[in-house]
């Protein structure tokens, strides 16, 4: 990979940081924001199910951070861009699709697959 790829991974990773956190921080304000009282057992329960949905976004942004946080690291020890299976170059086509894979396509065709099979 050159340094222009490198470099280009590295700005996408932190604009991809960036929205990240600032989705979670919008997030934590609409739930501490949200002290309503519901006279409508069915609003409440509406209300709840919102809470909960929000809460799921959350925790998905939350372990997204931690991936571009890990490929992060991988790029300053030299390590990204390299399957973790198969120790060969991630397509840029792939990267550029999903840049915290840790996996080729073919090893995580192989992946998905075994969880297929195992799934069945």
């Amino acid at each position: 990979m050159t340094p222009e790829h490198l470099e280009y991974f590295r700005n996408l990773l932190n604009s991809m940081l960036a929205e990240a956190q600032r989705n979670g921080d919008s997030t934590l304000e609409e739930l501490t924001d949200n002290h309503t009282s519901y006279a409508d057992p069915s609003d409440r329960a509406t209300a709840e199910s919102d809470c909960s949905f929000t809460l799921r976004i959350r925790d998905r942004e939350r372990k997204l951070i931690a991936k571009i946080n890990d490929a992060l690291r991988r790029m300053d020890e030299g390590e990204y861009g390299i399957c973790e299976e198969c120790g060969e170059e991630i397509a840029l086509a792939r990267l550029k699709a999903r840049p915290v894979t840790t996996l080729c396509v073919a090893c995580k065709a192989r992946q998905e697959e075994g969880e297929k099979i195992q799934g069945s």
